[in-house]
């Protein structure tokens, strides 16, 4: 009984976040442009309003590029002429068409795969709908001019640190384990298949930019097949282990760029300080106390003004 309280306490708050959400659809259409940055995200029908939250309110803080978007396979005709319109005529792939190869399907790896096969000759970043920005984004247009890699880190604490820094016993690790903890205890084997020197960052896949060239599929595919053979398919598919495939990228290709958490957060139902540039609403609390919500009004407030001066 608590538990459908509880499943339907969260379906009201997020009919009541996409009532103020719907805002976004008053404000000016992006002028995306083709100048060497993708906004890149994977969304479905069930999120374009939160999804037109969060790539407009970062687009208006960035200042540049265009949009490219993985349907999950659920948008709609409808879906496809409000992004055209809002976003000027992103492009639109199928998850249907992404070939995974040796990597596991599902669990948003075709998601990272897409992504590696634009970053060939743009710089890519990859935003979840789930996000808000807030404030200016110096780091990341620095992060960009440098043709470096940036990532959200996972919690305050996350460090760029050699892969053996991670090396743990995994046979002492409990089967419930998350497929982060295990892959992360075999880290320094699995790496083995990327060039000397070998790191690994925490971070989160939610928010995450990607230098032009870099690894490439062939890599993502030669750890996962690595990660299979070590860990089993059973456990290597789990939901997960994309975004770990996602850190080990970022992770060896040069010192990426970690953001500050006190200005780029995941939302773990603390409060959002005005100094926040960033925000991942993350499942467990996105609609908690509706921080989820007054953030979105303040960003479409704030993106109402910037991209009326840009047009």
């Amino acid at each position: 009984m608590i538990d459908l309280a509880d499943r339907a306490l969260r379906k009201l708050r997020e009919l009541q976040f996409n009532r103020d959400a719907r805002a976004v659809l008053a404000s000016p259409p992006v002028r995306a442009a083709d100048d060497g940055v993708i906004l890149f995200s994977m969304i479905g029908t069930r999120v374009v309003l939160p999804y037109l939250v969060a790539a407009k309110s970062l687009h208006a803080r960035l200042g540049r590029g265009r949009f490219a978007i993985l349907d999950d396979g659920t948008l709609t005709s409808a879906d496809k002429d409000l992004l055209a319109r809002h976003l000027g005529k992103p492009e639109i792939r199928s998850i249907h068409d992404v070939d995974t190869g040796a990597c596991p399907r599902g669990g948003c790896w075709e998601r990272l795969l897409t992504l590696l096969d634009l970053r060939r000759d743009a710089y890519v970043i990859q935003l979840d709908s789930d996000t808000v920005t807030l404030g200016p984004v110096e780091e990341i247009v620095q992060a960009i001019a440098q043709g470096r890699d940036f990532t959200l880190r996972g919690d305050k604490d996350a460090l760029w640190l050699p892969v053996e820094r991670f090396a743990a016993d995994l046979a002492g690790i409990p089967a419930s384990a998350h497929v982060q903890t295990k892959t992360e205890a075999v880290m320094a084997q699995l790496c083995a298949v990327l060039p000397e020197p070998r790191h690994y960052v925490r971070g989160c896949a939610g928010f995450a930019g990607f230098a032009p060239g870099g690894l490439d599929r062939s890599a993502a595919e030669a750890f996962s097949r690595k990660a299979e053979e070590k860990l089993g398919p059973g456990v290597w598919s789990q939901w997960g282990s994309e975004q770990v495939m996602s850190n080990v990228i970022i992770a060896n290709e040069g010192e990426p760029v970690l953001l500050p958490y006190d200005r780029y957060l995941n939302f773990w139902n603390e409060p959002v300080g005005e100094e926040v540039a960033f925000v991942h609403f993350v499942g467990t609390y996105r609609y908690h106390g509706g921080v989820y919500a007054q953030a979105a009004r303040r960003a479409i407030a704030a993106l109402d003004g910037a991209l009326r001066r840009a047009a």
